[in-house]
């Protein structure tokens, strides 16, 4: 595509790389708990339609994100990569929003036949934006616990495994009392431990809770499919994020307990909490 923002010359293409959605049911945790959030992080106005995300590099190989309306069209192409199809994205000039410098994910991949990725140059009457840069995984805060959740949503069957019922939530259901991490985690990004009665976890459950007394920003709350009829929630609010399946217990992951996730018994509340986020979350169209 040919990205023709001012930021962009008209006469240079983009060699697309990926694309991402930005709708209020669907974008990237990195970016904030809620879609305004993520909006916001863009300098974007959070428009109920949504964006596309188109994440690439230019001839001189510098990282660029552009931002188009064509939602629809984005969506046809993640949907055609994710079946091992291919698919020309190559959005209308006319839904190109703006064009930033930098990506917001890290991608491992690049463009043949230009230089490495690399932040654009700025000119020297330049006053843009600075490049967009994805999360230092070093190091621990709320992207970094948004993207942990994330993880567990995509990879639940993998980390629901490393639970045991009885060691972690006793008979109650309930969580239990502790005990040793049972996996390492990736990329930094969390290792499962028992919650014991942590306050952080139960300050999160009773804003998780407030939610269905006060709707919270969209995109705060998101229900995505799962096997059995069940639904995956990502939920998240200042300090905490929640992962779970309506059929099952959730994770919690805190800023406060660095790289651990926190498991959470079914119990007598929990089933009926997860019915009522349901209600509320953002659900892909």
């Amino acid at each position: 595509m040919a990205a023709t923002d001012d930021t962009v010359a008209d006469d240079d293409a983009l060699f697309v790389l990926t694309a991402v959605l930005l709708t209020p049911a669907q974008f990237p945790s990195v970016l904030g708990d809620d879609y305004v959030a993520a909006c916001a992080a863009l300098g974007l106005e959070p428009y109920a339609e949504g964006y596309g995300l188109v994440l690439g590099q230019d001839s001189d190989g510098a990282r660029w994100t552009v931002v188009v309306e064509d939602v629809s069209l984005v969506a046809v192409a993640i949907a055609s990569w994710d079946c091992g199809m291919e698919y020309d994205l190559s959005p209308d000039d006319r839904s190109v929003v703006c064009a930033l410098p930098g990506w917001p994910l890290a991608l491992a991949v690049a463009a043949p036949g230009v230089p490495a990725p690399h932040d654009p140059v700025p000119g020297p009457d330049d006053e843009g934006p600075a490049p967009l840069t994805p999360p230092d995984t070093e190091v621990w805060g709320a992207p970094q616990r948004r993207l942990g959740a994330d993880e567990i949503a995509l990879q639940w069957a993998a980390w629901r495994d490393q639970i045991d019922d009885e060691t972690a939530f006793g008979r109650s259901g309930e969580p239990g009392t502790g005990g040793e991490p049972q996996a390492e985690a990736e990329e930094g990004a969390a290792e499962p431990a028992g919650s014991g009665q942590h306050p952080g976890v139960r300050q999160a459950l009773e804003a998780a809770r407030a939610y269905a007394g006060s709707p919270p920003p969209p995109g705060r709350i998101r229900s995505a499919f799962a096997p059995g009829g069940a639904r995956t929630l990502r939920v998240d609010g200042p300090g905490w994020s929640l992962v779970a399946r309506t059929d099952d217990i959730a994770f919690i992951l805190l800023d406060e307990e660095p790289g651990e996730i926190i498991p959470v018994g079914r119990g007598p509340e929990l089933p009926g909490l997860l019915k009522s986020l349901d209600e509320l979350a953002v659900r892909p169209s």
